[in-house]
């Protein structure tokens, strides 16, 4: 294959389509949180993930994981935890099987703001898949995201 194999340039342009999808719906979601909550995309991301712990065996996330799940390299993550925990919407404490492990909790102001800003992430995730369904290119990717999760 060259570089102007017509398959790789289809690959490209499909790389590009779903590049340009993320990236609104990044920026529409981002202006609706950071307007309404002062929060964050990733800030909202990680605050949804952490919430999603629970006690007991493998309830809790650690670092790598929660980096993972909110696609930022662990010292971002890390970062990111301060920051939210500065504002007092997440903590740390020890693991108390392994002091070596600290664990991150979102406070009840954290889920309380996180709980405020949901349906606005989702509000504004929708209006963002509605703007690129009309865009002919981004339709095909849209109908894909919405599938992801659709009922059988």
């Amino acid at each position: 294959m060259t570089a102007t194999d017509p398959a790789l340039t289809a690959l490209a342009q499909g790389w590009c389509a779903l590049s340009l999808l993320h990236g609104r719906i990044e920026a529409h979601v981002e202006r609706a949180l950071q307007t309404r909550h002062d929060l964050s995309v990733r800030e909202y991301s990680l605050l949804d993930v952490l919430s999603r712990q629970h006690n007991g065996s493998g309830g809790h996330l650690q670092m790598k994981q929660v980096a993972d799940a909110v696609v930022l390299s662990q010292s971002a993550t890390t970062r990111l935890v301060t920051r939210l925990e500065d504002r007092g919407l997440l903590k740390r404490y020890l693991c108390p099987t392994d002091r070596r492990g600290i664990y991150t909790d979102v406070t009840e102001g954290g889920l309380e703001l996180l709980a405020q800003a949901r349906p606005t992430n989702d509000a504004a995730l929708r209006e963002a898949l509605d703007e690129a369904s009309k865009n002919a290119e981004l339709a095909p990717l849209v109908r894909a995201v919405e599938a992801l999760n659709a009922p059988a």
